[in-house]
């Protein structure tokens, strides 16, 4: 089971010595891979009241592809997106960017996909919100024919490309798509066209009858599963090693591929403070 660590965007702010010092820790204590979720926009929560989720215009993102890259130049780490919100971005472009991050970091590159909550977000970058698991499905499949074809045409509902290629095309021919997901449905989409999954469940919490519904889903459209991965979350917040050992025994034994500690929530002021976390943790998760 690979061990990473979730970067802790939302308590180290814009400062851009945090993020390095941050990765090259990760990379120096022997952390595999460094994962970051993602957010465009957020909310004015004094204009607009409740958003629907817990993210607004207060809690900071780094942009996860552009930090990569910059990652990959002074690190030896691995980069998973968990989750990047896939519809709300130009399909073509997005294959680029992340084609360049599987460049620069080795091909050491996951693509973590969802479809995301904040409606907020669609109307801004000018994509229909009640369209997007379509979008996402879509998508998959253009993404995976750029990175894999020289010359690709495609025309969806929802892409139209003619005769046109991405170069160079990246090191993984196709990089690894991981999607996010919980409810029925996508779980089933899963199943049918992810490499791996990001699990909001946990060993004995909904992991179990989570699993069964993507299999499901894969015998839907005749996949394999064998080579099927999912990636465990722990959290530094419990402040306990034994309790996070505890934890990762059990995403260990129920078949993780890859787990990822997350710091933040944890009262951590300081990037420091999240450095120490990470090197307190990890003896835990091995």
């Amino acid at each position: 089971m690979d061990i990473g660590v979730i970067f802790p965007q939302t308590e180290v702010g814009g400062d851009l010595g945090a993020v390095r010092a941050f990765g090259q820790a990760a990379s120096d204590l022997g952390y595999t891979h460094l994962a970051a979720y993602d957010h465009v926009l957020g909310g004015d929560i004094a204009v607009h009241g409740d958003i629907g989720g817990p993210y607004t215009i207060d809690d900071t993102f780094r942009e996860p592809l552009t930090m990569f890259a910059y990652l990959a130049a002074c690190t030896d780490l691995a980069f998973a997106t968990s989750i990047l919100i896939g519809p709300q971005r130009q399909t073509a472009l997005l294959a680029k960017q992340a084609a360049e991050v599987d460049l620069l970091c080795g091909g050491r590159f996951r693509l973590g996909l969802g479809i995301g909550w904040n409606k907020l977000e669609y109307e801004a970058l000018g994509v229909p919100f009640e369209q997007r698991s379509a979008i996402l499905e879509e998508q998959i499949a253009v993404l995976r024919a750029l990175w894999t074809q020289k010359s690709v045409s495609v025309d969806g509902r929802f892409h139209h490309i003619h005769a046109a290629g991405l170069a160079p095309l990246p090191l993984q021919r196709p990089i690894p798509i991981w999607i996010g997901a919980f409810a029925p449905a996508a779980l089933r989409r899963v199943g049918r066209v992810a490499d791996g999954w990001f699990p909001h469940a946990r060993p004995g919490g909904g992991l179990e009858p989570a699993l069964e519904i993507i299999r499901e889903g894969a015998a839907e459209v005749g996949r394999d599963m064998s080579g099927f991965c999912f990636e465990g979350r722990v959290e530094y917040g419990v402040r306990d090693l034994d309790t996070l050992a505890e934890h990762a025994r059990r995403w260990r034994e129920a078949g993780a591929s890859h787990l990822s500690l997350i710091t933040m929530h944890a009262g951590l002021e300081g990037v420091d403070a999240h450095i120490n976390a990470i090197s307190e943790a990890l003896p835990a998760l091995l």
